[in-house]
């Protein structure tokens, strides 16, 4: 088909370059492991990853098999950490072909990786995750070291690095993080007496990187690379972290005006009458809707830029269709709306996501995987 929706997600991946770049200045010195799960975050997993390798990125991760497999697919041939490591045999397989890097969870995962690496005579590298307050996934620091110690002598199997993953990192208060990491510090000391060498060793998603320089006295000496997500995007991760780097976001979720209504005092607008006219005005309707990522419960809470100016959303949000309430306001058909992110004018406002995900009671991680297939992203080199 020729023609399209007027709904896009502009994708600047210069913004994504600075964004690594940033990255890469907190890391100091450290490997800048970048997170492309979920699509890229819904930004677009291979472009994503192609621009940051061309930014000198060189060690990406993703959540499942079938995320690494697609990078690969595309002629992604840098190590590629599998956060979610695998769940069954076919997954074991899957790695094995596509010469990524599973993390090992439990000590089930020894036998079902090595077994399969050994028989086709090589060394699978694999990454363990050490549980040391998030309480989801990893081996608890009392079973690490010997679990460690147990796979660098198993065949098949190399030890690439360890991690742990901090629960509260985007919290003021770092107590909880602190407690995380002396636990982790224990984990590598043991390693250390028992001869084993962990390889790389991270702590820090954008989070903890942004908050590095209050966290200096406790990250453990080890530490060589880190692994930022959300931050790589253009989106901080709290409030307080606000001015720690230099970000600019990489996703501008745009339409345009498709039609635009007369309203008299009183008049409903949108499923369930939630919003009536409270003068004669405009409504302006939008060819975008919650099957496109636009929250349903931005409905009569949230805002649009029409026109570099902030306009309420006018009754609910409906599956394709939003509408704004432009009260005395013009606007011609066709005119650009900015959902989130920047507009395409020159020196244009911005309407940032993470306020967007404040109006709709989320986070900004929602708001971009979110974003619907529907919806092109058209990249802006």
């Amino acid at each position: 088909m020729k023609g399209e929706r007027p709904t896009v997600a502009a994708i600047d991946l210069a913004a994504l370059a600075a964004n690594f770049a940033e990255a890469e200045r907190l890391a100091s010195g450290a490997k800048v492991i970048a997170v492309v799960k979920a699509d890229g975050y819904g930004h677009g997993a291979v472009p994503v990853a192609r621009r940051l390798l061309a930014a000198g990125c060189e060690h990406l991760a993703v959540a499942t098999v079938a995320e690494a497999a697609e990078l690969r697919a595309a002629g992604v041939t840098v190590p590629v950490l599998v956060l979610g490591g695998v769940h069954d045999a076919a997954e074991a397989d899957d790695v094995i072909e596509n010469a990524v890097t599973p993390v090992v969870q439990h000590a089930g995962h020894l036998p079902l990786l090595g077994k399969r690496a050994h028989e086709r005579g090589m060394e699978l590298p694999v990454q363990v995750e050490i549980d040391t307050g998030m309480c989801r996934m990893g081996v608890s620091p009392e079973e690490a070291p010997a679990l460690i110690e147990s796979l660098v002598r198993k065949d098949g199997l190399v030890l690439e690095g360890v991690y742990t993953h901090l629960a509260c990192a985007d919290a003021s208060d770092l107590a909880s993080v602190r407690a995380q990491l002396a636990l982790f510090r224990e984990v590598l000391a043991a390693l250390e007496t028992r001869g084993v060498d962990p390889g790389l060793v991270h702590v820090a998603n954008s989070a903890a990187l942004l908050a590095s320089q209050d966290l200096l006295a406790d990250l453990p000496e080890r530490i060589n690379a880190v692994r930022p997500g959300l931050m790589l995007y253009g989106v901080c991760p709290a409030p307080h972290l606000e001015g720690r780097a230099t970000l600019r976001p990489v996703m501008s979720l745009r339409t345009r005006v498709a039609n635009v209504r007369h309203v008299r005092p009183g008049e409903p607008v949108g499923y369930g009458a939630t919003f009536r006219a409270k003068q004669r005005g405009r409504i302006a309707t939008l060819p975008i809707g919650y099957a496109d990522g636009v929250p349903w419960s931005l409905g009569n809470r949230g805002q649009m830029l029409v026109r570099g100016r902030r306009t309420p959303v006018a009754g609910r949000i409906s599956m394709d269709l939003t509408t704004l309430d432009l009260g005395q306001g013009d606007v011609q058909l066709g005119e650009s709306v900015v959902v989130f992110g920047a507009s395409n004018e020159p020196g244009g406002a911005v309407l940032p996501v993470e306020q967007v995900a404040e109006a709709a009671g989320t986070i900004a991680y929602e708001i971009l995987v979110r974003v619907g297939q529907r919806v092109p992203r058209v990249l802006d080199e």
